[in-house]
């Protein structure tokens, strides 16, 4: 073999390095997992049952420590609650509902504190009458009605 053919060629090359991009499937399959778990706690924060009782909450928390006429925290805090309940429960569940069928429905979805004479005062209060209660448990039959707890 004729060593000057040899000197001719060039001198081997390592292939070049593998580039970053396209991307291995892993790094496909890690992509789509974060952009559908980034969507899913999206939707999970703005859904509009979440995002409708957290409202309700931050009124209730403004109410309490804004308002420190009982009659006026009456009046505001049942018109929360209507509005509440008619965005959460519809119209056709919560309008008609009066009284004691109104007190039964609070104290059937979370708010047992406003059963009894609690939610009689809350009720006097809001409209005019006469209030002999303390204000405490409305606030906290409120919040766990607001917060569905049962």
């Amino acid at each position: 073999m004729n060593n000057e053919f040899l000197k001719q060629l060039a001198p081997p090359h390592a292939p070049p390095p593998p580039g970053w991009w396209p991307l291995a499937p892993g790094w496909w399959l890690l992509a789509l997992l974060l952009v559908l778990l980034v969507a899913g706690l999206i939707y999970w924060y703005l859904r509009p049952s979440r995002r409708l009782r957290r409202v309700a909450l931050r009124e209730l928390a403004q109410l309490e420590t804004h308002v420190h006429d009982d009659f006026q925290l009456a009046r505001e805090l049942q018109d929360l609650l209507r509005r509440y309940a008619i965005a959460a429960y519809g119209r056709e569940t919560v309008a008609n509902l009066n009284g004691d069928q109104w007190l039964a429905f609070i104290t059937a979805h979370g708010g047992e504190e406003l059963s009894g004479e609690a939610g009689q005062s809350l009720l006097r209060a809001a409209y005019g009458g006469l209030m002999l209660y303390d204000r405490t448990p409305w606030l906290q039959g409120a919040q766990n009605f607001l917060r569905g707890r049962q």
